[in-house]
């Protein structure tokens, strides 16, 4: 098994970005992937 890493804003920051241009209305969808990741980061980076 591989040891799981935190989620970083600019990993983040990433996924949002390619998830926006992949999407035609160029948002992020509520609940979705993306905005999981910012809410991830977010917690991390409070610790």
């Amino acid at each position: 098994m591989s040891k799981s890493k935190s989620m970083s804003s600019a990993a983040a920051s990433r996924i949002q970005s390619s998830t926006a241009g992949a999407s035609k209305s160029g948002g992020v969808t509520k609940g979705g992937f993306a905005a999981r990741a910012q809410s991830a980061a977010a917690k991390n980076s409070k610790k």
